[in-house]
């Protein structure tokens, strides 16, 4: 079974082609360029689709089909209301990585405090939609910005330490 994006992508493409124009924008997020513990398979599927539009863009450049890749930090929303971790991850003192889910936790309670407003993504996009020459990425957010600038000033120990919440040992 193919992810709801490669569907979308390959009915789109033959008709852009066709055209010789088009934008394809896929919405990724921070968690498409930066991994975080504990949370794995949604950031597997956010790294997926950052490395699909990077490959595609080139197959399709040459077609006039422009991607577009939105990646937000944190965004006002229900994600943390709606996130559902696995029952013996959920219980901090029956699992073995209960200290990392105790500060994971309170790192995105911290996080949360600091979103943005879903208009700054929409915002985003449309901006990279009527653009005459987009960029390929762009990231939205404060937390985005910084977090990414972080992670290329650090070596990967560093930035686990430091962003990550590990413990230094």
């Amino acid at each position: 079974m193919k992810p709801g994006p490669v569907r979308v992508i390959q009915a789109v493409i033959p008709i852009m082609r066709k055209q010789g124009a088009g934008t394809i924008v896929n919405v990724t997020s921070l968690g498409g360029r930066i991994s975080f513990p504990l949370n794995s398979a949604y950031r597997a599927t956010k790294f997926a689709l950052e490395g699909l539009s990077e490959s595609i863009q080139y197959e399709l450049e040459p077609f006039g089909i422009k991607i577009i890749v939105i990646e937000p930090g944190g965004v006002g929303s229900n994600f943390m209301k709606n996130l559902k971790m696995a029952s013996k991850a959920s219980d901090p003192s029956n699992s073995p990585y209960g200290s990392i889910q105790n500060r994971i936790t309170e790192y995105f309670n911290q996080w949360m405090q600091n979103t943005i407003h879903p208009y700054e993504v929409a915002k985003a996009i449309l901006h990279a939609i009527t653009s005459d020459n987009p960029e390929f990425r762009y990231v939205v957010g404060k937390d985005a910005t910084m977090t990414l600038e972080s992670r290329r000033n650090m070596s990967d120990r560093e930035f686990q330490i430091h962003h990550l919440l590990t413990d230094s040992n």
